[in-house]
């Protein structure tokens, strides 16, 4: 692949060795002019290095026509290696593609794309067994045994037992309570040898895999056989799977995977979050063994190290995890799952700002010989339906439940009736009545309260008043102790029972969690058995599988969360969901407000009736008659398509247009008002037919940490319109920098943004 003409520069910037741990800063050497027109961006080439101009590798990471030096102190590219192309060549393409696709510096590209940088010790078994031959170890036994030497007999005596065997070092030191200096004494003398043996820390503890064949439906078969037969052709596209709650797309995933290997490949698959890992990589591993491992955030930096390695090596085929498991080097990558691939949690916050839908397709793009991109969901993005619908992406559907049950029934509750009817419980009648009928007949019950767009806070019922942070422009909440707390920069400081707008005494907090939901289950139902399940209790090391697996087990009656819980799991035993605050999100400042509401209630439906016995679920909203709320109700994805992407057409929002979202950070607001304005005219004077530019605006938050936040949002149909626009504006910024300007200013970009700003 061909990032640039390369005839025209004369040097190039490289990293050395890609030794995670070092990757600070890139070093410039001259490119001869025998290899110019042969050296690219991600380039493996030999150069030599240091005092002694030892021959090292290096990867090149810019080419440039601007020496950083004097250019006859520069040294020259020995040559250009000729090995084949490797993980470390592919993952500094594909950093060098973000680097330009989303306006990151290249080393943090870098950084993202080789994020296991510090090497770990590795780990090794020692054992002991017989060096000398068994007559020579058995006088030396008697010996010892005549001279009183308890413990050399007492080793010797373990090893004559089956002298070919290796007995563990531990077991030696713990059982037999033999010393290492009795170990080493004996070895010394050439009686006894050491082995060791290299080990890898593995995240995954369960030990029982069966591999079962998967009977798949006609709607299944027909996605495997389709994605594979493609594949064999060497027609490797991006393919969607829409497929109903419960429709199997887990076992599609493995038949293809199956597939793949069978071919030499490799394959990864996402998933949104950690607390998802548990479940799926379980019914991974049940089928595959230890040929599947998982990497996400939750690992120590030696497992993280390990895991790497076993898949540079050959040792593992799968890896399963979050956004940053999509970087796992493996060599011959084949197939790239993400599930629920509607999920914001793909997009990284942090420059880059990438999403982990485009960098698989890039990287699928980048690969020997091409992969696969497989993207599922019960409720796909608006993005990536709206490709599929024009011809982008291959769509297929799963309208079925393997069960051969139907979908839940879904019932709305007024909660506006609610409170004209006396109920002033956070559970509606209807909920109330399930919840009893459920818990009754020994079935499990999902409480889910939607939290997105909803913060706590400290107000005056008679004026309202809202106790807002002093250096952020955002309210507090209250805490324990009586302390109101800023979630932004920290700043803490006493509650007030008095309003010091008007001084009323109705002064209170308004608290809608899962704690509060507990409680609630418990004065309603004090024999029933609950866990919980959100960001206090899950803080942990392996406290996501502990609930879950305590759940599926059948140890408590309710679960209650936020929308972790209502995301991909699977159990059987669960026959009511119930959906508290069901409208929340919609009034989210957020041109994806009704998107996010109508996913958040299909998944959280989706949980109910996943057995064989049926489900039901009751969505809680003042907001009954919004078109998300309808549209999950009858789980009726393709209506809530077409009237939202009538919105985003008619106001050019993703995915009919593309937006780059130019955020700007100030510790003066004047100063910070000038420079955006200032950026916005830069844009203004390329005269880029069709941009929409919109601000600059103060953000939905206008400051945290006494710190002035700026927005710029420009729209286009053409994405590279957009990022010609970032490059014109990173140039300015280089401007900026040599006026010392930076230090009082900070910009970064965001391509068609998920979260607000």
């Amino acid at each position: 692949m061909t990032f640039t003409d390369n005839t025209e520069f004369t040097y190039a910037n490289l990293i050395i060795d890609i030794s995670h741990e070092k990757v600070d800063r890139p070093f410039q050497y001259k490119i001869p002019d025998r290899l110019k027109g042969r050296i690219d961006v991600g380039s493996c080439v030999k150069i030599p290095f240091g005092k002694g101009n030892t021959i090292r590798t290096g990867y090149v990471v810019e080419l440039t026509d601007k020496p950083q030096y004097a250019p006859d102190k520069l040294k020259e590219i020995a040559d250009l290696s000729e090995d084949e192309v490797s993980s470390d060549m592919i993952m500094v393409r594909l950093a060098a593609w973000i680097h330009r696709r989303y306006g990151s510096t290249m080393i943090n590209a870098l950084r993202t794309v080789l994020p296991v940088r510090k090497k770990t010790a590795g780990l090794k078994h020692k054992y002991v067994l017989l060096k000398t031959d068994e007559r020579q170890a058995r006088d030396f036994y008697a010996n010892c045994v005549k001279k009183h030497q308890v413990a050399r007999a007492r080793l010797l005596e373990k090893l004559l037992e089956d002298p070919k065997e290796r007995i563990p070092y531990e077991f030696i030191t713990g059982k037999l309570n033999v010393t290492g200096a009795v170990i080493k004494a004996l070895s010394d003398m050439g009686i006894v040898q050491v082995e060791e043996e290299s080990y890898y820390r593995n995240p995954v503890n369960s030990t029982s895999s069966e591999k079962k064949n998967i009977i798949l439906s006609a709607e299944q078969q027909n996605i495997v056989d389709s994605v594979i037969s493609d594949f064999d052709r060497g027609d490797k596209g991006t393919y969607l799977i829409h497929g109903i709650t419960g429709s199997g797309k887990t076992q599609v995933y493995i038949e293809m995977i199956d597939k793949i290997i069978e071919r030499g490949k490799q394959a990864i698959v996402l998933i949104p979050e950690i607390a998802l890992t548990y479940q799926t990589l379980m019914r991974f591993y049940r089928h595959f063994g230890d040929r599947v491992s998982v990497m996400n955030s939750s690992l120590s930096a030696g497992e993280k190290y390990d895991q790497a390695k076993r898949a540079k090596e050959g040792d593992i085929d799968i890896i399963i995890g979050p956004r940053s498991a999509l970087f796992t080097p493996f060599p011959n990558v084949g197939l790239i799952i993400i599930d629920e691939e509607h999920e914001t949690s793909y997009k990284s916050e942090t420059m880059p700002k990438y999403h982990a839908r485009d960098v698989a397709i890039e990287l699928s793009k980048l690969v020997p010989g091409g992969a696969s991109v497989v993207l599922g969901s019960a409720t796909p993005s608006l993005e990536s339906y709206y490709r599929a619908q024009n011809g982008e992406y291959k769509l297929f559907e799963l309208n079925e439940r393997l069960t051969g049950g139907t979908l839940p029934e879904v019932e709305v509750a007024d909660l506006r009736d609610e409170l004209r009817s006396g109920n002033r419980s956070i559970f509606s009648r209807a909920l109330q009545e399930r919840l009893e009928e459920t818990l009754s007949s020994g079935h499990q019950a999902m409480l889910f309260i939607n939290r997105r767009g909803l913060a706590g806070f400290v107000s005056c019922r008679a004026c309202g008043y809202v106790f807002k942070c002093p250096h952020c422009d955002v309210s507090m909440s209250e805490h324990r102790g009586g302390m109101l707390v800023c979630h932004y920069c920290g700043h803490t400081q006493p509650v007030s029972r008095i309003c010091p707008e008007c001084g009323s005494k109705y002064v209170s907090a308004f608290r809608a969690g899962t704690q509060q939901i507990e409680k609630e289950v418990y004065k309603f139902f004090p024999k029933a058995r609950v866990l919980r399940m959100d960001a206090d209790t899950t803080r942990t090391k392996g406290s996501y599988e502990k609930i879950l697996s305590s759940f599926a087990s059948e140890e408590a009656d309710i679960l209650v969360g936020t929308q972790m819980i209502v995301k991909g799991h699977d159990f059987p035993n669960v026959t009511l969901v119930g959906v508290l605050a069901a409208d929340m999100s919609l009034n989210a400042a957020d041109y994806r407000a009704g998107e996010r509401t109508f996913q958040l209630l299909t998944q959280a439906a989706g949980r109910a009736g996943r057995g064989k016995y049926p489900g039901h679920v009751v969505i809680q909203s003042y907001q009954p008659d919004n078109y998300s709320i309808v549209c999950s109700k009858n789980q009726d994805y393709k209506a809530f398509y077409e009237e939202e992407i009538s919105y985003r057409s008619l106001l050019k929002y993703p995915p009919t247009a593309h937006m780059l979202a130019i955020q700007i950070w100030a510790m003066d607001e004047d100063f910070g008002k000038e420079k955006a304005n200032y950026l916005r005219a830069v844009i203004e004077r390329m005269r880029i037919e069709g941009a929409i530019i919109i601000g600059p605006a103060s953000a939905a938050i206008s400051k945290i940490n006494d710190i002035y936040r700026m927005v710029i949002y420009v729209k286009h149909e053409n994405i590279d319109c957009l990022i010609e626009m970032k490059d014109a504006i990173a140039f300015e910024l280089d401007d900026f920098e040599k006026k010392g300007e930076l230090s009082r200013l900070q910009v970064q970009f965001d391509f068609d943004p998920v979260q607000g700003f």
